[in-house]
């Protein structure tokens, strides 16, 4: 009788096989904790809440920025980071008046939304005091009682508002 002798298993712990076999099924848990707080970390922003009342609105903006054209409001405005000031020029048909709401959109974010109130520091020429977070893209809308005018800025240079900006 002849004997080979082998040596003896090792425990499944030891083995490289069950691992390998439960790392996918490990992976997907991790990965499922992971989305589920990216989820409900925080809204997205994407809806607004009073979309209705939203909706209804919009004839009353369409009116307003109707009013801006009648008038030839047409302007634009820069963001001076280093004072955290926002300057706006604007030329129209009648006289302006003098204080102006700015509205900063955040095209994602309402929650980064910012409103600025602009005082004429000259005939045509606005300056208000805000700090805005540069890289991002903006709604930039100007507002007074009876017209409305709005533009896009991307983070850099000047927001143009109207068919024929004013010029600096």
């Amino acid at each position: 009788m002849h004997l080979t002798l082998q040596p003896p298993a090792k425990p499944w712990y030891r083995e490289p096989w069950p691992w390998l076999l439960m790392l996918g099924p490990a992976l997907v848990i991790v990965a499922g904790a992971i989305t589920s707080v990216l989820a409900f970390r925080g809204s997205d922003g994407l809806i607004a809440e009073d979309y209705y009342k939203q909706g209804l609105a919009i004839n009353q903006l369409l009116q307003r920025e109707q009013r801006a054209g009648a008038l030839h409001i047409a302007g634009t405005a820069q963001y001076l980071p280093s004072a955290g000031r926002l300057r706006l020029r604007l030329s129209a048909d009648q006289a302006l008046p003098a204080v102006l709401r700015v509205r900063f959109a955040h095209a994602t974010r309402a929650g980064m939304d910012q409103t600025v109130i602009a005082h004429v520091m000259q005939p045509g020429i606005y300056e208000g005091t805000m700090r805005l977070a540069e890289g991002r893209r903006w709604i930039v809308t100007v507002e007074a009682q009876d017209w409305r005018i709005a533009g896009t800025w991307d983070g850099t240079g000047t927001v143009r508002f109207g068919a024929e900006p004013a010029q600096p």
